[in-house]
């Protein structure tokens, strides 16, 4: 069996369809952010001035510089990799996404998912789709996303 590398350099186990259960859960470290990278990721990826500027941000619906949902996600997505080890991979199948209040400079973030569904294929024996809820949250515990992302998982064969 192979394993993983989570966040912190440790080896996790990594985990086939079998292996999941309704309600496992997993929690990611940390990961700060700070107006520099919120700015540079958004001059690469999402050039708008709530993302840009501190001082443009306070005229817009955020009241101040806000990260870009897209940066949230993609720390996110390097979260769940780190700490739900399945085996090939991440890999999406769909999903939905929300932003409930906006990641800020200083922001702490850490990642808290919930197997919701597990469901083997009809057509393929060799995998099936897990529903993975990842709820994103800062240093208070509000929640700034919310990921639920339909995952291709290989089985044991």
């Amino acid at each position: 069996m192979s394993d993983a590398i989570t966040m912190s350099g440790a080896k996790a186990e990594l985990l086939y369809l079998d292996d999941l259960r309704v309600g496992q859960r997993f929690t990611s470290g940390e990961q700060t952010l700070d107006a520099e990278a919120i700015k540079a990721f958004a001059g690469a990826f999402d050039p708008q001035p709530f993302h840009l500027d501190e001082e443009a941000a306070k005229d817009t619906l955020f009241g101040g510089l806000a990260a870009s949902g897209w940066h949230t996600m993609a720390l996110t997505m390097r979260m769940i990799v780190a700490s739900v080890p399945i085996a090939g991979g991440v890999i999406g199948g769909g999903g939905e996404i929300a932003w409930p209040r906006p990641t800020r400079p200083g922001d702490t973030l850490h990642v808290e998912s919930e197997i919701m569904e597990v469901t083997p294929s009809r057509s393929r024996p060799e995998r099936g789709m897990a529903l993975l809820r990842s709820e994103t949250k800062n240093q208070k515990g509000e929640v700034v996303q919310v990921l639920n992302a339909k995952l291709v998982v290989p089985r044991r064969v």
